[in-house]
Order: structure tokens, then sequence, then C-alpha cells
């Protein structure tokens, strides 16, 4: 079945029924989850909310984002990780369970005034929450994220963190720092993390990702001098490896699989 996505703010000729992106954490509410219809539909949620915001419509459906109190038990349903949930939901419906949780995930975390303390309201005319005392506003959080598959030749260098799976290489990244541009983040990262010096740096695409909240910006450059001298606070492992001979790479939905698949 295709998936036509429209963002709204605020609903407009609103039908009967709903889908429904239910979260606890990070774990979404799925009906038969071995099924690619698996999101729940229906008038209601089928879960008490502790936070609901309405997102646009799916297919001319309405669409919310539901945080639940709990994991409750329901009958043909089940608690499906949001990394996991795409293998189910395939990428228009992954992309708007991102949307769902970061909304949920920046309205949770976004209950007071930062700079005074006073309770935050969420405005009517746009994604955002206001100080009535002070006038703040504070938007839903978006990190800006640089990644980077280096090449030398026929060789791609490739990194582990200590947070990925056992066994699974991936392309360096990083977050941007106030004041820089995305390709200057590039040259920094990978002179912090590997201390080696890039060329030819070219940008590729991009991605939301919502682990929590980063987006990704994703290039590819040609290797031009130095070593690798890993960081060990940031790499556990750094190697050049043969095209012919690559090692286990990150899932499909990634960015970073994407940049491998691109340069192959």
């Amino acid at each position: 079945m295709p998936y036509h996505f429209v963002s709204e703010l605020v609903i407009t000729e609103a039908t009967a029924a709903a889908y429904w992106f239910v979260f606890v954490e990070d774990q979404l509410l799925l009906y038969n989850a071995q099924e690619v219809a698996a999101l729940p539909f229906g008038d209601n949620s089928p879960a008490k909310a502790l936070r609901q915001h309405y997102l646009g419509k799916l297919n001319n459906a309405p669409v919310y984002a539901v945080e639940a109190a709990a994991p409750a038990a329901l009958p043909a349903a089940q608690w499906v990780g949001l990394r996991q949930s795409h293998d189910v939901l395939g990428d228009t419906l992954f992309n708007i369970a991102s949307r769902a949780h970061q909304i949920l995930t920046w309205d949770r975390n976004h209950q007071f005034c930062g700079r005074c303390g006073a309770p935050l309201q969420l405005k009517a005319d746009e994604r955002a929450k206001q100080c009535l005392v002070c006038h703040l506003l504070v938007f839903p959080r978006i990190s800006p994220c640089v990644i980077v598959l280096i090449h030398r030749g026929n060789e791609l260098l490739l990194a582990r963190s200590p947070h990925f799976r056992p066994g699974i290489y991936s392309a360096l990244a990083g977050f941007v720092e106030p004041g820089e541009s995305a390709e200057e983040a590039v040259v920094r990262e990978v002179r912090e993390e590997v201390k080696i010096e890039i060329k030819n740096l070219n940008y590729v695409t991009s991605q939301s990702w919502p682990f929590p909240d980063s987006f990704m910006l994703g290039f590819i450059a040609e290797y031009a001098s130095g070593e690798i001298q890993r960081d060990p606070k940031e790499i556990e492992d750094a190697q050049w490896f043969s095209i012919s001979a690559l090692p286990p790479l990150p899932a499909a939905m990634s960015i970073a699989r994407k940049l491998i698949n691109k340069f192959l």
C-alpha cells in the first residue's frame, strides 16, 4: 500500500479514524508486527495518553503522536523498538514514527522555561512552546551532525565506536559545533578521531536520525595524507578496508550504509 504524508500543525476536515504512533520511551506500539500494515488505526488512541500531538495526514487520515504511561498488554499487539520498527514500517512510516518520537521527547523534556523557570505553554500557530513570563520560544531540538565516508583508491576508511553492535564498522561522524560550517566540522572531526587529512569533500545527502534528535549531513571525501591514529575516547578501532573485503556494515536504513552503497 503506497503512503502519502502531509505535515500539518492544526487539524482540518478530520475524519473519524486516525493513525496512532503510540510510544513508551523508544518502544512503539504495533499490531501484527510481521505485516506491513501494523499501525494502530481507529477513533481513539489504543493506550491512555500522557501527551498527544497532531502531526498531519497520512492518506487523508489524521496522524497523532502519543506518549503512553506504560507498555500495557493489548490483544494482538506488541511494543517494538523504534530502530527495529523500520523493518516492519518501511521508509515513509518510519520517518513519521521518527518525527512523532522526536516531538514527544521535546515536549516531555521542555516543561519549564530554561531562562526563568516558569511553565511553558504550547503555541497554537507553530510547533513551539512559549514562556508566558519572559516570552522565550522553545522549538523542537534538532542537532546537526556530519558523517563522511573516506576512500583511498579501492579502500574505505571505516571505524567502530564502543557503542556499536559487535563487529559493526561505519563511516566517521560527529556533531557540528557553534560557528562551524558542515564542511569545517567534517575536517575537524576526521582530524580529531583518526588524525588524517582529506580532500575533494563532496556533500551527498541528508537524513533525519531520531537517536535522539540528530540531523545527519552525509559526505564522501578522498584521503589526502596522514596515518590513522585513533582517539581512544571516541573510536574503538579504525582501518582501511578493501571494497572486496568489507566488515559487517550498518543497517540499510542508515545514512552510513547509503554512503557506502553509493560509493560501491
